[in-house]
């Protein structure tokens, strides 16, 4: 059940856990801004008991029991690594609250809302996409997420941002104001645009469906220019009744520009499809 740990991973979820810390105690609690899912949902309950419950205890009451809940579901390894990381980011987040007075303002951007908004969900998106890259997640959210939208005819994503929007629009009710959790929907813009940048990386990967009939003279450039293989799949067209080739080509950004360029001359009637790619690995298709 857990033989594929890694401590090298756990080494990763520490630092993540202290990163996410640092986005959260030196940016957005010292203004009032709120995190997304769980994260921002302690914030909440603890703003709102005051000195009874710290924003560590709540964010592990609130946490953990759902990482236990879906530990048949997402597995031993996902359960330890998660609770490993929010464990790591509750403490370091009470240690760095008694080391440094984080009260009023942030130590960095001052009472400067739309920076502490910006840079806090940028320093918490990197925690919480380096959680997700090495094998857990530093949020509960998503383990709901993952058990309960599919049941309730959501994607994954779809069922965060309902969770993160119903949170923020509690806090405006709560709280007679509109301003902060305004400001907490940009921190959670650049946080999710940073969990992305984290786990699939800024070179994202595109694969290219071309219907053509001079499948074999475009496929020989594309290997010749781009160094790696092709992928040919049979087809027919439908009103033509014509044999025709597919061809399946992976690039990057940089390089779809060159590839319409390619397939273009060659044959100016062919059919291109692109479509991003969450990730790639192993060997060149058709090699």
């Amino acid at each position: 059940m857990f033989k594929n740990l890694s401590y090298k991973n756990f080494l990763i979820l520490f630092a993540a856990g202290v990163i996410n810390a640092i986005g959260i105690t030196m940016f957005l609690a010292p203004v009032n801004l709120y995190d997304t899912g769980f994260s921002g949902t302690a914030m909440l309950v603890s703003q709102m008991a005051g000195n009874d419950w710290s924003f560590s205890v709540c964010l592990i009451l609130i946490n953990i029991p759902f990482f236990l809940y879906g530990y048949k579901k997402l597995g031993g390894a996902f359960t330890l690594y998660s609770i490993c990381a929010v464990v790591t980011y509750a403490v370091s987040a009470y240690v760095i609250s008694m080391l440094v007075d984080v009260t009023t303002t942030s130590p960095f951007a001052g009472s400067d809302l739309l920076l502490c908004a910006i840079f806090g969900g940028i320093i918490s998106g990197i925690g919480s996409g380096l959680t997700i890259r090495y094998g857990g997640a530093i949020d509960g959210v998503e383990v709901m997420a993952v058990i309960f939208a599919k049941k309730l005819g959501l994607t994954v994503g779809t069922f965060v941002m309902i969770y993160n929007v119903i949170l923020y629009v509690i806090a405006g009710c709560i709280f007679q104001s509109w301003i902060l959790p305004l400001y907490s929907i940009i921190t959670y813009g650049a946080a999710i645009k940073t969990v992305d940048f984290i786990v699939e990386g800024l070179d994202k990967v595109k694969s290219a469906m071309i219907v053509t009939t001079k499948a074999d003279e475009i496929s020989g450039q594309l290997s010749e220019i781009f160094g790696h293989g092709v992928t040919h799949i049979d087809a027919m067209g439908y009103y033509s009744g014509k044999e025709q080739k597919i061809i399946y080509f992976v690039v990057n950004r940089f390089q779809v520009v060159k590839l319409k360029n390619i397939v273009t001359s060659i044959d100016p009637d062919a059919f291109v499809t692109i479509s991003e790619v969450s990730s790639a690995f192993g060997k060149s298709i058709g090699d």
